[in-house]
């Protein structure tokens, strides 16, 4: 397939920068996720990809080559956007074949990769309806077999599953992994949904405000978050944050509703000389935490809200001014207003720096 290759990559409209010297490599047939809220500039990087957006600066090659010059249609790419961008008045058949009609592609050669484009998708019985009359999954997969009718070395996916409803996204998702692995293509994969990022891609890449915030397997992004944006954006729900400070010899003191509570904890033991008296954040994932009714260590805090959603108790927690959210078991008894203390589970505190957001651990 195709290795691609972004070098310092910049670009403004009028007087916003939308992406900031972005350097990422997305490896020859990986399946590689763009994730960030809304306005990070994760679809504008995908659209210098394909060549739809001119850069300002820097460099985007494709195996080696600079293509920043080359027009779309000669990238050998195929994209999937949000609303499929299906022809109405064509029949699935047509709509498949369009981009081998418009390559000049002979007819028995493009019966032959309709069949097996439409056999790859299970979508043979729904050749002679029209897009209006599909579900959005079918027309989902019609969009998808027109893009790799033509064996591009690159598919571009742009939100491709915000219009389908839950439960179909879950299966869609299934199935394009499936394609992917399958199929070997190269694949970026552009999302706000850290969820679907999660389940889909070999690598993500997380974005903010037009800058790489960290790039890594799903798993590292997650578990070893480089800063409390990714903390924060990765996970439902997200990681909670709680202000500290560092003694020297490895002490946290956390302010719990106007107490402060010292926890001895091993994962600043050797950042603890150099930020002797420093103030910190200190994080820990729902998962990473329980709440305890007779255990004289760990945070005090007061049961605010609870959540029963059948696999989980999700339980939201006072401490001092902030709002933390917990996990326990379904059958776990609990009344409004309790008091207890949150434990986190050892290895799993989180450090970082106020000022520049940072992890320090």
């Amino acid at each position: 397939m195709v290795r691609v290759t972004l070098e310092n990559v910049s670009k403004s409209f009028g007087q916003s920068k939308v992406v900031n010297d972005l350097s990422l490599e997305v490896r020859d047939k990986e399946f590689l996720s763009l994730l960030g809220p809304s306005g990070c500039g994760k679809t504008t990087t995908l659209r210098c990809i394909a060549g739809l957006e001119t850069v300002d600066s820097g460099k985007i090659m494709m195996d080696g080559t600079v293509v920043n010059d080359v027009p779309p249609q000669q990238r050998d790419i195929a994209m999937v956007f949000q609303n499929y961008a299906l022809y109405p008045f064509m029949s699935v058949k047509d709509n498949i074949k369009f981009p081998l009609r418009l390559h000049k592609v002979p007819e028995d050669k493009a019966e032959r990769k309709l069949k097996e484009v439409a056999e790859l998708l299970r979508i043979g019985h729904l050749l002679s309806r029209k897009p209006r009359q599909l579900s959005g999954g079918e027309q989902q997969r019609v969009a998808i077999g027109r893009a790799l009718v033509r064996d591009p070395k690159l598919l571009l996916m742009d939100e491709p599953f915000s219009n389908l409803d839950a439960k179909l996204r879950i299966e869609t998702r299934s199935e394009i992994k499936r394609l992917q692995k399958e199929l070997g293509i190269t694949t970026i994969f552009v999302t706000h949904d850290q969820a679907e990022a999660m389940a889909l891609a070999d690598r993500i890449a997380v974005m903010d405000a037009g800058v790489l915030m960290q790039v890594g397997s799903p798993q590292e992004v997650y578990s070893m978050p480089v800063n409390t944006m990714v903390a924060q954006f990765m996970g439902s729900p997200p990681m909670n944050l709680l202000d500290a400070n560092v003694s020297g010899d490895g002490t946290i003191t956390i302010q719990s509703g106007g107490a402060q509570v010292s926890l001895k904890r091993r994962e600043v033991h050797d950042i603890a000389p150099k930020l002797n008296g420093r103030h910190v954040r200190v994080g820990f994932r729902p998962e990473d935490a329980s709440f305890e009714r007779s255990s004289n260590e760990g945070i005090p805090a007061e049961v605010y809200v609870q959540e029963p959603s059948g696999t989980h108790l999700l339980l939201t927690l006072r401490v001092g001014e902030r709002l933390v959210k917990i996990f326990m078991p379904p059958d776990f008894n609990v009344e409004l207003g309790e008091k207890g203390r949150i434990i986190v589970k050892e290895g799993r505190l989180h450090v970082f720096d106020p000022s520049t957001q940072k992890r320090l651990n």
